[in-house]
């Protein structure tokens, strides 16, 4: 049966590949970014969302009663690559940081838990990261904001089940997008090493898609949708002595390569 699909940072990465795995199958699909006008799959339509904006998401919600008559699924998706150690980040820097990747996703489930309620039915699809669940170091802002839209997504996972609305958080590591683009140059050290992880791996925003995609149809909660970011989860849970000394050597390479590049 057809759905009703609102993705948020649709144009672009993983939010493209998804919008057009929703609409390849015959969903009707919203597509929303911050640009005036972007490319879309077939059968889609298209809206300008800021998700830091009250106003958009009002304007979202009004646009998706009128157009679609409901929704479905709602996909948080949008958000911003983050890194850096903390003495090289500034209260800015934190404020951009959460404003977009936290309560972008907040206002998202605000503006509409009360419609999924009036259905008596629905899916908030959160996407966070991996570094949500495990938290790396000269990442900060990255994990701090990831882990909470990890804790949002499980507590309105018991707050709103009664209500018939279901959800999942979506936990990858780094895949291949175009999320590099959004680091800014707070901590160039870091940014090299996240750019490099994203270029890096083996997978793409398509092959993540599907498997969210196949695991929001299963109604799973937490999606780990890539072999390292299982691996990551259970190996903290696990194996918590190989995990510590695992991150360890990270913050000690960290180390070695900021004072290279700092001599």
């Amino acid at each position: 049966m057809s759905r009703r699909v609102l993705v948020t940072g649709g144009a672009s990465g993983l939010g493209a590949a998804l919008a057009a795995r929703y609409a390849d199958r015959g969903d009707r699909v919203l597509v929303t970014d911050l640009a005036e006008t972007a490319d879309v799959p077939a059968g889609a339509t298209y809206a300008r969302l800021d998700i830091t904006s009250e106003d958009d998401w009002a304007a979202a919600l009004g646009r998706v009663r009128a157009d679609l008559g409901g929704l479905d699924v709602l996909v948080n998706n949008a958000g911003i690559a983050a890194g850096g150690r903390i003495d090289r980040l500034g209260a800015e820097h934190w404020r951009r940081v959460l404003d977009i990747n936290v309560l972008g996703a907040v206002t998202g489930c605000r503006t509409f838990v009360p419609l999924f309620k009036e259905q008596g039915a629905g899916h908030i699809v959160n996407v966070a990261s991996a570094a949500g669940l495990v938290h790396p170091p000269a990442m900060t802002s990255y994990d701090a904001g990831k882990a909470a839209v990890v804790a949002l997504s499980e507590s309105l996972r018991w707050e709103l089940g009664p209500w018939g609305i279901d959800v999942s958080v979506v936990c990858p590591t780094f895949f291949r997008t175009n999320l590099a683009a959004s680091l800014g140059d707070d901590d160039p050290l870091m940014n090299t090493v996240a750019t490099r992880l994203i270029e890096r791996s083996k997978l793409g925003a398509d092959e993540i898609a599907d498997r969210v995609v196949a695991a929001v149809d299963a109604k799973r909660f937490l999606v780990l949708p890539d072999r390292n970011a299982r691996l990551a989860f259970w190996t903290k849970r696990l194996a918590r002595p190989l995990y510590d000394r695992q991150m360890r050597g990270m913050g000690a390479r960290i180390h070695r390569a900021g004072q290279e590049s700092d001599a």
